[in-house]
């Protein structure tokens, strides 16, 4: 049970940061970026594994530019921030 409360709340606030100005969305979002891969791990494990590939491949296409920018910034590249979240 904790697990679905768990979940529920996460969307609910990917959806209330989703409302948010593009410029306030950055530092909610990237708590909820981290925060994805624990819940997606407890879901692997507490489900079963193809439950987690399935909410792992739903973190990678909801997340993925941020992910695109954060693997260019690994790899060392200096990726552009889209105009509205230049300070």
């Amino acid at each position: 049970m904790t697990l679905v409360i768990a979940c529920i709340a996460w969307v609910f606030a990917a959806t209330g940061v989703a409302m948010l100005p593009m410029r306030h969305q950055y530092f909610p979002g990237v708590a909820l970026l981290i925060a994805a891969p624990f819940l997606i791990l407890w879901i692997g494990i507490t489900v079963t594994w193809w439950a987690g590939v399935l909410a792992l491949a739903a973190f990678i296409s909801m997340f993925r530019n941020p992910l695109r920018y954060f693997w260019a910034k690994a790899r060392g590249q200096n990726p552009t921030l889209p105009p509205e979240l230049r300070s």
